[in-house]
């Protein structure tokens, strides 16, 4: 290569290192400006309002979880986040959502049960041909507290009941509420209270104001046929609807929603018994022992009944991504260690498995001596039921026991 020709390309290496330097140089102040805005977004004084419809056994937890979340002054992306919880049964907000009723529409939902989030999101996949809740991913819904059905009932109920039948199950249950003496044919000459006591009076929620009275028939049914799977076909048969009936008409009051406050407020007089959602039971166990010379007792049924709490982000163009990236944020706060130990001081097993039960101020360990359980031995657990079973059994409800 002669002279020429290499000082020719040296005067090109020369000139193209000028032209990448200039554009280094011209680049350089929009990049570190992208990263400092990326490292620090700009704060706004512009709110993020996400807004929960939460079920009613689990709101005050939710409530006062939101309120700390609040004051704690959580932001995303340099805008503050305010959480606000609407309060509202399963059955209802399943209603509301179905009907195009819910306005302002939720950011999020945490409904009672996992079933309710899949029956609303069929009817919207049916109309938009699109989830509106989904099930895996980020905005999967997950559970963030569970609580059981179980038996409580006053001691000396439950002594009587077990000393005449045996292990108490929704069959006993029927047998106590039909037996035509009362009380006093139950626990015959062994019990010399029990012509006091009148008849067995059952204590279940109003399916039409709490999801669990609803849970309750599915229950009844599950022991009736000894299966853990209902169908329509099981809920219209007539020697079913008969024996629900008689079951059912055990029960002294249908117009409240919280059943385990009136057992605690009214005793006696409310009921003897019932399947009844575990945290209340355990939120409500002090102040009967205080009111009440009786105690509750917690007992758990051969079908266990689970309650998920599921928190469900509303997936639809009607709330922004920032506003269901925000919901997300509440959702990790909720399942933090310390939120869980509130849930858990509120009777509720915590859905983050690194927060154990077995802790010293843990209502499970306080109300042992009453049955409350941390560890469960092995028992079936009901299927949720399909929409055409729901309709059928709130359909006989409002036949034959709302009137």
């Amino acid at each position: 290569m002669n002279r020429t020709r290499v000082i020719f390309f040296v005067i090109i290496g020369i000139a193209v290192l000028i032209i990448l330097a200039g554009l280094l140089v011209t680049q350089i102040p929009r990049i570190s400006g992208q990263r400092a805005s990326e490292e620090t977004p700009e704060v706004s004084d512009e709110v993020i309002q996400v807004r929960i419809a939460c079920a009613i056994p689990i709101e005050p937890w939710v409530n006062e979880a939101a309120k700390t979340f609040n004051t704690e002054g959580g932001r995303l992306e340099g805008r503050v986040i305010q959480v606000a919880i609407i309060p509202m049964d399963g059955l209802t907000a399943m209603g509301y959502y179905e009907r195009e009723e819910m306005d302002p529409l939720p950011t999020a939902w945490i409904p009672d049960n996992r079933y309710l989030v899949d029956l609303v999101n069929a009817t919207y996949k049916a109309k938009r041909d699109r989830d509106v809740f989904l099930t895996d991913g980020e905005y999967r819904a997950r559970p963030i507290a569970t609580s059981l059905f179980s038996w409580g009932i006053y001691r000396s109920r439950a002594e009587v009941l077990e000393a005449r039948y045996g292990d108490i199950n929704w069959q006993i249950i029927h047998d106590a509420a039909m037996a035509k003496g009362g009380w006093r044919e139950i626990g015959g000459e062994a019990c010399a209270e029990c012509a006091e006591w009148g008849y067995f009076k059952l204590v279940v929620p109003n399916p039409r104001k709490n999801a669990a009275g609803l849970s309750a028939m599915v229950a009844a049914a599950g022991e009736y046929y000894d299966k853990t799977t209902i169908t329509v076909e099981d809920v219209t048969d007539p020697d079913f609807q008969r024996w629900l009936g008689e079951l059912m008409s055990a029960v002294t009051d249908y117009s409240s929603a919280y059943s385990v406050e009136d057992l605690g407020l009214f005793g006696y007089s409310m009921g003897d018994g019932g399947q009844l959602l575990e945290s209340d039971l355990l939120v409500n166990m002090a102040g009967i022992q205080t009111r009440w010379a009786d105690p509750l007792i917690i007992e758990y049924p051969q079908y266990l009944t689970w309650f998920s709490f599921p928190f469900t982000v509303w997936m639809g163009p009607e709330t922004s991504a920032l506003e269901k990236n925000a919901a997300l944020e509440f959702q990790k706060y909720l399942l933090s260690p310390e939120q869980q130990q509130q849930a858990l001081a509120r009777g509720l097993r915590p859905a983050n498995l690194q927060v154990p039960l077995e802790t010293p101020d843990s209502l499970f360990v306080k109300w042992q001596e009453q049955g409350a359980m941390t560890q469960l031995p092995r028992f079936t657990r009901m299927h949720d039921p399909d929409r055409e079973v729901l309709l059928a059994l709130l359909r006989w409800f409002d036949l034959n026991i709302a009137q």
